[in-house]
């Protein structure tokens, strides 16, 4: 029996994926630039046909931190809202109309508009107090506005940012900016100190949803672009619970990126140049059921779109036996047919050539469209535009596993 027919049709991992999985995701419409939002669980309690509280202005790609402040504050506060994608390459007049500094996030809060992340999130809070994301007591309130306010003052981002895309090969300068940095970094663990507990006050707060995205992607991009690390560093133990607990938050786990996306993201935008392993892994993250579920799922719902983006930039075409497109398309759909299929059932599922399950030989020349293939959507995914972060990393560890049985 040939390894096509020993596989999972479409249909069928897509109905196998969502019993394993709870995430679901709006659908993207056709032509428009490529987006997907979680559906966010507190849109079911709305009574049927009711517009939410809440419209979300944000970019396309779901890579800004800015954006992704408002909606970390919306899924802790389980307000039910709309999304609407704004193309930053291509603004729309009307957007550009509504919004004075043309700029996301944007919100409409039952109809009024507030702009800028910090607005956003204090209007948020006005609006819906409960559950609070600013401590009851009146000092530690004081305390906490205010470092909401030096989380854009106190010139962290700026050093980490200019330490990232420095271009020159003078160490003396870089260790200056290491240490710059190292300093910040050192005024942020003792603010971490003040209050008992993991967070910036004494219960998580806006304070550390103001921090959390760009501190997410200075320990993805650290270690890779300068060799400094974060994470895992001793001279940070209170960073180190704070990302430890962070991660405990499912709304925190809907929003953040993977470290692959922020590094790739880091290279493709300010053409940054690594000094270490640009992919790093998760492994423990990737081997998760609903994680590998949701990945297979996504990749199900979504491989029209996949297969197209493969056919016309990942080079494969040139592969092309007498101009002859439909045969790449069917290798292609088959190895990420292949793909979905090892994600949901693992070492179960029969791979070419034996490696791992059956031996089954698969034409050289469809396997090198399947490797192209494979090795091209392995980094075109994004977190957490196409799915979750944890989705993204086993996805990107399934591809790793499959092309070595492939080619």
């Amino acid at each position: 029996m040939s390894i096509q027919n020993t596989l999972l049709s479409w249909e069928q991992i897509s109905e196998i994926a969502r019993q394993k999985t709870p995430a679901r995701r709006i659908r993207r419409t056709p032509g428009q630039p490529p987006s997907s939002a979680p559906i966010s669980p507190s849109l079911d309690k709305l009574p049927p046909n009711t517009t939410p509280p809440v419209l979300l202005y944000r970019d396309t790609n779901s890579w800004c931190p800015f954006c992704e402040r408002v909606w970390f504050a919306l899924e802790e506060k389980e307000i039910p809202f709309q999304t609407e994608f704004i193309d930053l390459s291509n603004k729309p007049k009307w957007y550009i109309d509504l919004v004075p500094t043309t700029l996301v996030p944007a919100v409409k809060i039952e109809g009024k508009l507030v702009y800028e992340s910090k607005d956003i999130l204090l209007a948020l809070e006005e609006r819906f107090p409960h559950p609070p994301l600013l401590p009851e007591d009146p000092e530690e309130n004081a305390v906490a506005r205010q470092w909401i306010e030096d989380a854009e003052t106190n010139g962290l981002r700026e050093i980490a940012y200019k330490f990232l895309r420095e271009t020159t090969k003078d160490a003396d300068k870089l260790a200056s900016l290491q240490a710059t940095l190292v300093a910040k970094l050192d005024e942020l663990e003792q603010t971490l100190g003040k209050y008992p507990g993991p967070y910036f006050v004494s219960s998580f707060s806006l304070v550390d949803i103001m921090y959390s995205p760009h501190l997410d992607r200075l320990a993805a991009n650290l270690p890779v672009y300068r060799g400094y690390h974060i994470k895992g560093n001793p001279h940070f133990p209170r960073i180190n619970a704070y990302f430890q607990a962070l991660a405990q938050r499912p709304a925190y786990q809907r929003v953040k990126s993977d470290d692959t996306t922020n590094n790739l993201l880091l290279r493709r935008r300010w053409g940054a140049q690594p000094v270490g392993n640009l992919l790093p892994l998760d492994l423990a993250t990737s081997e998760e059921i609903q994680n590998r579920a949701e990945a297979a799922e996504r990749l199900s719902d979504n491989r029209q779109a996949a297969i197209e983006d493969i056919l016309k930039n990942s080079g494969v075409q040139a592969l092309a036996r007498n101009g002859d497109i439909s045969a790449i398309t069917q290798a292609v759909d088959f190895h990420l047919r292949l793909l979905a299929n090892y994600l949901l059932d693992g070492n179960s599922t029969p791979l070419p050539w034996g490696r791992v399950g059956g031996k089954a030989h698969v034409d050289p020349w469809e396997a090198a469209v399947g490797a192209i293939a494979l090795a091209y959507v392995r980094n075109r995914i994004c977190a957490p535009r196409d799915m979750s972060a944890g989705a993204a990393t086993a996805f990107r560890a399934a591809v790793d596993r499959v092309l070595p049985c492939i080619y």
